[in-house]
Protein backbone atom coordinates (compact mmCIF):
# COMPACT_ATOMS: atom_id res chain seq x y z
CA UNK A 1 0.00 0.00 0.00
CA UNK A 2 0.83 3.31 -0.79
CA UNK A 3 -0.33 6.93 0.13
CA UNK A 4 1.34 10.47 -0.97
CA UNK A 5 4.86 8.93 -0.84
CA UNK A 6 4.41 6.55 2.44
CA UNK A 7 5.03 3.29 2.17
CA UNK A 8 3.90 0.71 4.37
CA UNK A 9 6.01 -2.44 3.86
CA UNK A 10 3.90 -5.67 2.94
CA UNK A 11 4.21 -8.40 5.97
CA UNK A 12 6.79 -11.15 5.40
CA UNK A 13 5.33 -15.04 6.06
CA UNK A 14 5.33 -15.35 9.27
CA UNK A 15 8.02 -17.02 10.52
CA UNK A 16 9.35 -18.97 13.44
CA UNK A 17 12.82 -19.97 13.45
CA UNK A 18 13.53 -23.89 13.46
CA UNK A 19 15.76 -25.33 16.09
CA UNK A 20 17.44 -28.30 16.74
CA UNK A 21 19.56 -27.98 20.31
CA UNK A 22 20.64 -30.89 21.72
CA UNK A 23 19.88 -31.58 24.98
CA UNK A 24 17.44 -31.68 27.70
CA UNK A 25 15.20 -28.40 28.49
CA UNK A 26 15.42 -26.54 31.37
CA UNK A 27 12.41 -26.01 32.94
CA UNK A 28 10.50 -22.40 32.78
CA UNK A 29 7.98 -21.38 34.88
CA UNK A 30 5.48 -19.24 32.31
CA UNK A 31 8.38 -18.94 29.65
CA UNK A 32 9.24 -15.54 28.34
CA UNK A 33 6.21 -14.99 26.32
CA UNK A 34 4.44 -11.64 25.92
CA UNK A 35 2.01 -12.23 28.68
CA UNK A 36 4.61 -12.09 31.59
CA UNK A 37 7.81 -10.06 30.29
CA UNK A 38 6.94 -8.34 27.09
CA UNK A 39 9.09 -11.08 25.30
CA UNK A 40 12.33 -12.63 25.76
CA UNK A 41 14.96 -10.10 26.82
CA UNK A 42 12.52 -7.57 25.69
CA UNK A 43 14.32 -4.48 27.56
CA UNK A 44 12.83 -2.21 29.66
CA UNK A 45 9.66 -3.08 29.06
CA UNK A 46 9.72 -6.45 30.74
CA UNK A 47 8.39 -7.11 34.32
CA UNK A 48 6.24 -4.12 34.16
CA UNK A 49 3.15 -4.01 35.19
CA UNK A 50 0.45 -4.08 32.34
CA UNK A 51 -0.99 -0.74 32.64
CA UNK A 52 2.31 0.68 32.16
CA UNK A 53 3.56 -1.67 29.64
CA UNK A 54 0.88 -0.74 27.18
CA UNK A 55 1.12 3.17 27.68
CA UNK A 56 5.10 2.50 26.69
CA UNK A 57 4.37 -0.19 23.77
CA UNK A 58 4.89 2.03 21.11
CA UNK A 59 7.98 4.35 22.37
CA UNK A 60 10.89 3.79 20.99
CA UNK A 61 12.77 5.81 23.85
CA UNK A 62 10.85 4.40 26.53
CA UNK A 63 10.67 0.76 25.17
CA UNK A 64 13.60 -1.35 24.00
CA UNK A 65 11.13 -3.62 21.94
CA UNK A 66 9.36 -0.29 20.61
CA UNK A 67 12.76 1.25 19.49
CA UNK A 68 13.19 -1.18 16.64
CA UNK A 69 9.87 -0.31 15.44
CA UNK A 70 9.32 2.94 15.55
CA UNK A 71 10.19 6.22 15.36
CA UNK A 72 10.54 9.61 17.17
CA UNK A 73 10.67 12.99 16.45
CA UNK A 74 12.16 15.92 18.18
CA UNK A 75 11.33 19.64 17.36
CA UNK A 76 13.49 22.19 18.27
CA UNK A 77 11.25 24.69 19.33
CA UNK A 78 12.98 25.47 23.17
CA UNK A 79 16.63 27.17 22.74
CA UNK A 80 16.86 29.08 25.93
CA UNK A 81 17.92 27.31 29.20
CA UNK A 82 18.18 27.63 32.73
CA UNK A 83 20.72 26.39 33.71
CA UNK A 84 23.83 25.73 32.42
CA UNK A 85 26.03 22.10 32.28
CA UNK A 86 29.52 21.78 32.12
CA UNK A 87 28.99 18.54 29.41
CA UNK A 88 26.43 20.99 27.23
CA UNK A 89 27.18 23.38 24.49
CA UNK A 90 23.90 24.64 22.67
CA UNK A 91 24.56 24.66 18.87
CA UNK A 92 21.37 26.16 17.02
CA UNK A 93 22.95 25.82 13.28
CA UNK A 94 24.76 22.56 13.31
CA UNK A 95 24.08 19.94 11.13
CA UNK A 96 27.19 18.10 11.84
CA UNK A 97 27.64 16.77 15.17
CA UNK A 98 25.14 13.99 16.77
CA UNK A 99 24.75 14.75 20.65
CA UNK A 100 21.67 16.60 22.42
CA UNK A 101 21.59 21.02 22.44
CA UNK A 102 22.36 20.50 18.83
CA UNK A 103 19.99 21.67 15.69
CA UNK A 104 20.18 22.62 12.59
CA UNK A 105 17.39 25.27 12.64
CA UNK A 106 14.65 26.48 15.16
CA UNK A 107 10.97 26.44 14.56
CA UNK A 108 8.17 28.46 15.55
CA UNK A 109 5.20 26.15 17.36
CA UNK A 110 3.38 26.57 13.95
CA UNK A 111 6.30 25.62 11.73
CA UNK A 112 7.05 22.74 14.49
CA UNK A 113 3.80 21.44 13.85
CA UNK A 114 3.55 21.85 9.91
CA UNK A 115 6.75 19.39 9.99
CA UNK A 116 5.24 16.76 12.39
CA UNK A 117 2.48 17.03 9.80
CA UNK A 118 4.86 16.16 7.20
CA UNK A 119 7.02 13.75 8.76
CA UNK A 120 4.00 11.67 9.72
CA UNK A 121 3.07 11.15 6.04
CA UNK A 122 6.37 10.27 5.28
CA UNK A 123 7.41 8.45 7.91
CA UNK A 124 5.07 5.54 8.90
CA UNK A 125 6.85 4.66 12.05
CA UNK A 126 6.75 8.00 13.47
CA UNK A 127 5.12 7.33 16.93
CA UNK A 128 6.23 9.93 19.52
CA UNK A 129 6.65 13.37 19.18
CA UNK A 130 8.99 15.49 22.11
CA UNK A 131 10.50 18.68 23.53
CA UNK A 132 13.88 17.81 23.71
CA UNK A 133 15.97 21.81 23.61
CA UNK A 134 17.93 22.67 21.79
CA UNK A 135 17.67 24.45 25.86
CA UNK A 136 15.24 23.29 27.84
CA UNK A 137 11.34 22.45 27.23
CA UNK A 138 9.82 23.86 30.22
CA UNK A 139 12.65 27.10 30.28
CA UNK A 140 10.26 28.10 27.29
CA UNK A 141 7.01 26.65 28.46
CA UNK A 142 4.85 28.88 26.54
CA UNK A 143 6.66 27.71 23.18
CA UNK A 144 6.38 24.03 24.05
CA UNK A 145 2.82 24.30 25.18
CA UNK A 146 1.74 25.65 21.85
CA UNK A 147 3.45 23.65 20.11
CA UNK A 148 1.84 20.53 21.54
CA UNK A 149 -1.90 22.02 21.55
CA UNK A 150 -0.80 22.64 17.70
CA UNK A 151 0.34 18.93 17.01
CA UNK A 152 -2.58 17.02 19.07
CA UNK A 153 -4.95 19.29 16.45
CA UNK A 154 -3.26 18.09 13.17
CA UNK A 155 -2.28 14.44 14.27
CA UNK A 156 -3.84 12.93 17.59
CA UNK A 157 -2.53 9.67 17.40
CA UNK A 158 0.77 10.99 17.76
CA UNK A 159 2.24 10.41 21.90
CA UNK A 160 3.72 13.88 23.46
CA UNK A 161 6.38 14.17 25.61
CA UNK A 162 9.29 16.83 26.71
CA UNK A 163 12.61 16.31 28.74
CA UNK A 164 13.38 18.73 30.88
CA UNK A 165 16.47 19.85 33.90
CA UNK A 166 13.64 19.78 36.83
CA UNK A 167 13.94 23.55 37.62
CA UNK A 168 10.92 25.15 36.15
CA UNK A 169 8.93 21.39 36.48
CA UNK A 170 6.95 21.95 39.61
CA UNK A 171 5.21 25.18 38.37
CA UNK A 172 3.90 22.99 35.30
CA UNK A 173 3.02 19.82 36.29
CA UNK A 174 -0.44 20.88 35.96
CA UNK A 175 -0.62 21.42 32.47
CA UNK A 176 1.31 18.93 31.22
CA UNK A 177 -1.20 16.57 32.52
CA UNK A 178 -4.07 18.86 30.57
CA UNK A 179 -2.47 18.27 27.52
CA UNK A 180 -2.04 14.40 27.37
CA UNK A 181 1.60 15.03 28.08
CA UNK A 182 1.92 10.96 28.96
CA UNK A 183 6.00 10.70 29.28
CA UNK A 184 8.37 13.21 30.74
CA UNK A 185 11.89 12.80 30.83
CA UNK A 186 14.11 14.74 33.75
CA UNK A 187 17.95 14.84 33.85
CA UNK A 188 19.02 14.18 37.19
CA UNK A 189 22.83 13.75 37.61
CA UNK A 190 23.08 14.56 41.49
CA UNK A 191 21.27 14.29 44.45
CA UNK A 192 24.26 15.41 46.60
CA UNK A 193 25.04 19.51 46.24
CA UNK A 194 28.66 18.84 46.57
CA UNK A 195 28.71 16.75 43.63
CA UNK A 196 26.26 18.84 41.62
CA UNK A 197 28.62 21.87 42.05
CA UNK A 198 31.17 20.39 39.84
CA UNK A 199 28.83 19.74 37.36
CA UNK A 200 26.60 22.87 37.05
CA UNK A 201 28.10 26.34 37.16
CA UNK A 202 24.93 27.89 37.62
CA UNK A 203 21.23 28.26 37.25
CA UNK A 204 19.16 30.81 36.86
CA UNK A 205 16.07 30.32 39.28
CA UNK A 206 13.23 33.14 40.43
CA UNK A 207 15.26 35.85 38.48
CA UNK A 208 18.47 35.84 39.68
CA UNK A 209 21.40 33.39 39.09
CA UNK A 210 22.72 31.22 41.57
CA UNK A 211 26.15 29.33 41.49
CA UNK A 212 27.88 26.81 43.68
CA UNK A 213 26.45 24.98 46.44
CA UNK A 214 23.22 26.68 46.68
CA UNK A 215 22.31 26.40 42.67
CA UNK A 216 23.17 22.63 43.19
CA UNK A 217 20.75 22.41 46.34
CA UNK A 218 17.80 24.72 44.78
CA UNK A 219 18.52 22.28 41.35
CA UNK A 220 17.84 19.32 43.71
CA UNK A 221 15.07 20.03 45.51
CA UNK A 222 13.08 21.12 42.71
CA UNK A 223 13.94 17.91 40.88
CA UNK A 224 12.44 15.49 43.35
CA UNK A 225 9.83 17.58 44.06
CA UNK A 226 8.47 17.64 40.15
CA UNK A 227 9.22 13.56 40.21
CA UNK A 228 6.92 13.11 43.11
CA UNK A 229 4.37 15.73 41.09
CA UNK A 230 4.52 13.73 38.40
CA UNK A 231 4.09 10.79 39.76
CA UNK A 232 1.76 11.52 41.80
CA UNK A 233 -0.24 12.89 38.70
CA UNK A 234 -0.05 9.73 37.00
CA UNK A 235 2.57 10.92 34.34
CA UNK A 236 5.18 7.69 33.32
CA UNK A 237 8.92 9.24 34.23
CA UNK A 238 12.02 8.51 32.71
CA UNK A 239 15.41 9.77 34.52
CA UNK A 240 18.27 10.46 32.65
CA UNK A 241 21.68 10.47 34.13
CA UNK A 242 24.89 11.19 32.99
CA UNK A 243 28.15 9.21 34.22
CA UNK A 244 30.84 11.74 34.49
CA UNK A 245 33.90 9.78 36.14
CA UNK A 246 36.03 10.56 39.01
CA UNK A 247 32.65 13.30 39.60
CA UNK A 248 29.13 10.98 39.89
CA UNK A 249 29.86 7.44 38.61
CA UNK A 250 29.92 6.35 41.79
CA UNK A 251 27.27 8.59 43.23
CA UNK A 252 24.52 7.38 40.87
CA UNK A 253 23.88 4.23 42.05
CA UNK A 254 22.65 7.12 45.32
CA UNK A 255 20.36 8.63 42.63
CA UNK A 256 18.87 5.77 40.81
CA UNK A 257 17.58 4.88 44.55
CA UNK A 258 16.26 8.40 45.59
CA UNK A 259 14.35 8.59 41.98
CA UNK A 260 13.31 4.87 42.10
CA UNK A 261 11.78 5.45 45.66
CA UNK A 262 9.99 8.63 44.44
CA UNK A 263 7.76 6.49 41.34
CA UNK A 264 10.37 6.89 38.04
CA UNK A 265 9.69 3.86 36.27
CA UNK A 266 12.49 4.06 34.55
CA UNK A 267 16.33 5.42 34.55
CA UNK A 268 19.02 5.62 31.62
CA UNK A 269 22.26 6.13 32.26
CA UNK A 270 24.14 7.81 29.74
CA UNK A 271 27.81 8.26 28.80
CA UNK A 272 29.37 11.61 29.07
CA UNK A 273 30.28 13.01 25.47
CA UNK A 274 33.68 14.92 26.28
CA UNK A 275 34.99 15.50 22.93
CA UNK A 276 36.64 18.74 22.76
CA UNK A 277 35.33 19.78 18.92
CA UNK A 278 32.02 20.37 20.69
CA UNK A 279 33.43 22.97 23.08
CA UNK A 280 31.80 21.72 26.61
CA UNK A 281 33.77 22.59 29.73
CA UNK A 282 34.38 19.20 30.40
CA UNK A 283 35.71 18.46 26.53
CA UNK A 284 38.07 21.21 27.06
CA UNK A 285 39.47 20.13 30.51
CA UNK A 286 39.94 17.06 29.71
CA UNK A 287 37.45 14.69 31.48
CA UNK A 288 37.05 11.85 29.95
CA UNK A 289 34.01 9.71 29.37
CA UNK A 290 33.23 5.78 30.41
CA UNK A 291 34.15 3.20 28.83
CA UNK A 292 31.36 0.35 27.74
CA UNK A 293 32.50 -1.66 30.62
CA UNK A 294 32.06 0.68 33.08
CA UNK A 295 28.86 1.93 31.56
CA UNK A 296 27.74 -1.19 31.43
CA UNK A 297 29.29 -2.04 34.64
CA UNK A 298 26.94 0.67 37.00
CA UNK A 299 24.00 0.16 34.82
CA UNK A 300 24.38 -3.46 35.94
CA UNK A 301 25.04 -2.39 39.53
CA UNK A 302 21.34 -0.01 39.38
CA UNK A 303 19.18 -2.90 37.51
CA UNK A 304 16.64 -4.40 40.01
CA UNK A 305 12.81 -3.02 40.56
CA UNK A 306 13.88 -0.03 38.58
CA UNK A 307 14.13 -0.87 35.08
CA UNK A 308 17.55 0.41 33.27
CA UNK A 309 17.30 1.59 29.61
CA UNK A 310 20.00 0.58 27.23
CA UNK A 311 19.20 1.93 24.11
CA UNK A 312 19.19 5.66 24.44
CA UNK A 313 21.11 7.37 21.50
CA UNK A 314 21.98 10.88 22.95
CA UNK A 315 19.83 12.11 20.02
CA UNK A 316 19.88 15.86 18.32
CA UNK A 317 17.21 17.91 19.98
CA UNK A 318 15.41 17.94 16.17
CA UNK A 319 16.17 14.41 15.61
CA UNK A 320 14.01 12.80 12.89
CA UNK A 321 13.73 9.15 12.49
CA UNK A 322 14.19 5.93 13.86
CA UNK A 323 16.40 5.70 17.05
CA UNK A 324 19.90 5.16 15.34
CA UNK A 325 19.25 7.78 12.12
CA UNK A 326 18.73 10.31 11.16
CA UNK A 327 16.64 11.66 8.56
CA UNK A 328 16.02 15.47 9.59
CA UNK A 329 17.43 16.80 6.52
CA UNK A 330 14.53 15.76 4.38
CA UNK A 331 12.45 17.98 6.25
CA UNK A 332 13.41 21.70 6.09
CA UNK A 333 11.71 24.66 6.53
CA UNK A 334 12.11 25.24 2.82
CA UNK A 335 10.23 21.96 1.89
CA UNK A 336 7.83 21.34 4.67
CA UNK A 337 5.33 23.20 3.12
CA UNK A 338 4.92 21.20 -0.17
CA UNK A 339 4.81 18.13 1.58
CA UNK A 340 2.66 19.30 3.95
CA UNK A 341 0.67 20.35 1.16
CA UNK A 342 0.50 16.88 -0.54
CA UNK A 343 -1.03 15.21 2.58
CA UNK A 344 -4.42 13.84 2.72
CA UNK A 345 -5.32 12.97 6.18
CA UNK A 346 -7.76 10.38 5.48
CA UNK A 347 -5.62 8.19 3.71
CA UNK A 348 -2.36 9.02 6.19
CA UNK A 349 -4.21 7.85 9.02
CA UNK A 350 -5.25 4.92 6.91
CA UNK A 351 -1.53 4.32 6.26
CA UNK A 352 -0.67 4.75 9.86
CA UNK A 353 -2.94 2.55 11.05
CA UNK A 354 -1.58 -0.29 8.38
CA UNK A 355 2.17 -0.18 9.69
CA UNK A 356 1.01 -0.60 13.26
CA UNK A 357 -0.82 -3.89 12.06
CA UNK A 358 2.16 -5.18 9.94
CA UNK A 359 3.99 -4.43 13.29
CA UNK A 360 2.10 -5.87 15.31
CA UNK A 361 2.16 -9.05 13.72
CA UNK A 362 6.03 -8.73 13.53
CA UNK A 363 6.37 -8.55 16.76
CA UNK A 364 4.16 -11.65 17.70
CA UNK A 365 6.56 -13.42 15.50
CA UNK A 366 9.35 -12.00 17.35
CA UNK A 367 8.07 -13.36 20.48
CA UNK A 368 6.41 -16.06 19.77
CA UNK A 369 10.07 -17.30 17.83
CA UNK A 370 11.96 -16.25 21.03
CA UNK A 371 9.61 -18.25 23.45
CA UNK A 372 10.46 -21.49 21.24
CA UNK A 373 14.35 -21.39 21.47
CA UNK A 374 14.17 -20.42 24.88
CA UNK A 375 11.99 -23.14 25.95
CA UNK A 376 14.62 -25.47 24.26
CA UNK A 377 17.84 -24.01 26.26
CA UNK A 378 19.17 -26.07 28.33
CA UNK A 379 20.54 -25.03 31.63
CA UNK A 380 23.92 -23.33 31.51
CA UNK A 381 25.44 -20.73 33.86
CA UNK A 382 27.65 -19.08 30.97
CA UNK A 383 26.99 -15.78 29.25
CA UNK A 384 28.35 -14.23 26.26
CA UNK A 385 28.35 -10.97 24.61
CA UNK A 386 27.49 -10.18 21.16
CA UNK A 387 27.15 -7.90 18.79
CA UNK A 388 24.07 -7.39 15.68
CA UNK A 389 24.38 -5.63 12.91
CA UNK A 390 20.98 -4.40 12.42
CA UNK A 391 18.53 -1.69 10.21
CA UNK A 392 15.55 -1.99 12.62
CA UNK A 393 12.47 -4.58 12.48
CA UNK A 394 14.24 -6.54 15.16
CA UNK A 395 16.08 -8.22 12.37
CA UNK A 396 19.85 -9.08 11.51
CA UNK A 397 19.33 -7.52 8.55
CA UNK A 398 22.56 -5.33 7.96
CA UNK A 399 26.08 -5.78 6.08
CA UNK A 400 28.90 -5.69 8.53
CA UNK A 401 30.40 -2.79 6.23
CA UNK A 402 27.29 -0.93 6.07
CA UNK A 403 26.89 -0.59 9.94
CA UNK A 404 27.51 2.65 11.95
CA UNK A 405 26.99 1.06 15.01
CA UNK A 406 26.19 -2.79 16.53
CA UNK A 407 23.52 -2.91 19.02
CA UNK A 408 25.27 -5.55 21.82
CA UNK A 409 23.06 -8.40 23.38
CA UNK A 410 23.96 -10.58 26.74
CA UNK A 411 23.20 -14.05 25.98
CA UNK A 412 22.24 -16.62 28.98
CA UNK A 413 20.07 -19.45 30.19
CA UNK A 414 17.72 -16.25 31.01
CA UNK A 415 17.23 -15.34 27.30
CA UNK A 416 18.79 -12.55 24.81
CA UNK A 417 18.85 -9.05 26.82
CA UNK A 418 19.68 -5.96 25.57
CA UNK A 419 22.66 -4.02 27.19
CA UNK A 420 23.63 -1.67 24.76
CA UNK A 421 24.99 -0.34 21.50
CA UNK A 422 28.29 0.30 20.22
CA UNK A 423 28.98 2.99 17.52
CA UNK A 424 32.07 2.52 15.05
CA UNK A 425 33.10 4.27 11.95
CA UNK A 426 32.00 3.16 8.76
CA UNK A 427 34.14 0.13 6.79
CA UNK A 428 32.62 0.26 3.66
CA UNK A 429 32.61 3.94 1.82
CA UNK A 430 31.39 3.78 -1.71
CA UNK A 431 31.96 0.59 -2.59
CA UNK A 432 35.36 -0.13 -1.04
CA UNK A 433 36.77 -0.90 2.37
CA UNK A 434 38.09 1.46 4.93
CA UNK A 435 40.89 -0.81 6.23
CA UNK A 436 41.75 2.22 8.57
CA UNK A 437 38.12 1.99 10.02
CA UNK A 438 39.03 -1.74 11.06
CA UNK A 439 41.12 -1.21 14.21
CA UNK A 440 38.99 0.69 15.58
CA UNK A 441 35.78 -1.46 15.05
CA UNK A 442 37.47 -4.31 16.72
CA UNK A 443 37.91 -1.56 19.36
CA UNK A 444 34.68 -1.08 19.80
CA UNK A 445 33.34 -4.63 19.51
CA UNK A 446 35.66 -5.48 22.60
CA UNK A 447 34.22 -8.15 24.81
CA UNK A 448 32.49 -9.68 22.29
CA UNK A 449 32.49 -12.78 21.32
CA UNK A 450 30.47 -12.89 18.38
CA UNK A 451 29.08 -10.34 15.56
CA UNK A 452 25.95 -11.25 13.42
CA UNK A 453 25.46 -9.82 10.35
CA UNK A 454 23.87 -10.11 7.00
CA UNK A 455 26.92 -10.49 5.21
CA UNK A 456 30.99 -9.70 5.79
CA UNK A 457 34.06 -9.83 3.75
CA UNK A 458 36.77 -12.10 3.94
CA UNK A 459 39.03 -9.66 5.06
CA UNK A 460 37.47 -8.16 8.15
CA UNK A 461 36.09 -11.77 8.59
CA UNK A 462 39.77 -12.70 9.19
CA UNK A 463 40.77 -9.74 11.46
CA UNK A 464 37.48 -10.20 14.05
CA UNK A 465 38.56 -13.89 14.11
CA UNK A 466 42.24 -12.83 14.69
CA UNK A 467 40.76 -10.61 17.57
CA UNK A 468 38.90 -13.47 19.02
CA UNK A 469 35.50 -12.02 17.71
CA UNK A 470 33.55 -15.03 15.34
CA UNK A 471 31.17 -13.46 12.59
CA UNK A 472 28.05 -14.97 12.05
CA UNK A 473 26.28 -15.00 8.68
CA UNK A 474 23.74 -17.83 9.61
CA UNK A 475 20.73 -15.58 10.67
CA UNK A 476 20.61 -13.12 8.48
CA UNK A 477 17.44 -11.08 7.84
CA UNK A 478 15.64 -13.52 11.52
CA UNK A 479 14.88 -11.94 14.49
CA UNK A 480 17.39 -11.07 16.72
CA UNK A 481 16.50 -12.28 19.84
CA UNK A 482 15.57 -16.06 18.45
CA UNK A 483 18.42 -15.97 16.38
CA UNK A 484 21.15 -15.26 19.34
CA UNK A 485 19.26 -18.08 21.95
CA UNK A 486 19.81 -20.50 19.39
CA UNK A 487 23.02 -19.60 18.86
CA UNK A 488 24.35 -19.98 22.11
CA UNK A 489 22.48 -22.83 22.74
CA UNK A 490 24.09 -24.62 19.64
CA UNK A 491 27.44 -23.32 21.24
CA UNK A 492 27.10 -24.20 24.95
CA UNK A 493 26.07 -27.82 23.33
CA UNK A 494 28.94 -27.84 21.21
CA UNK A 495 31.33 -27.02 23.82
CA UNK A 496 29.86 -29.70 26.10
CA UNK A 497 30.76 -31.88 23.53
CA UNK A 498 34.08 -30.85 23.26
CA UNK A 499 35.12 -30.91 26.50
CA UNK A 500 33.30 -34.67 27.22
Amino acid sequence: MSTQGLVVPEAPARKIIPLAVAGTAAPRTGGCSTATTGGCGSGSSAGLPQHVRDRVHDHPCYSAEAHHHFARMHVAVAPGCNIQCNYCNRKYDCANESRPGVVSEKLTPELAAKKVLAVAARIPQLSVVGVAGPGDALANAEKTFRTFELIREAAPDIRLCLSTNGLALPEHVERIKALGVDHVTITINMIDPEVGAQIYPWIFFEHKRRRGLEAARILHERQMQGLEMLVAADVLVKVNSVMIPGINDRHLAEVNEAVKSRGAFLHNIMPLISDPAHGTHFGLTGQRGPTPAELKALQDACEGEMQMMRHCRQCRADAVGMLGEDRGAEFTSQNIDAIAAEVDAAQMAESRAAYRSFVERERADQNEAADAAWSQLGTTAETRLVAVATKGSGRINQHFGHAEEFQVYEVSATGAKFVGHRKVALYCQGGYDDDEALPGIVEALAGCGAVFVAKIGHCPRKDLAAAGIAAVEDYAHEYIEASLIDWFAKSVAGAATMAA
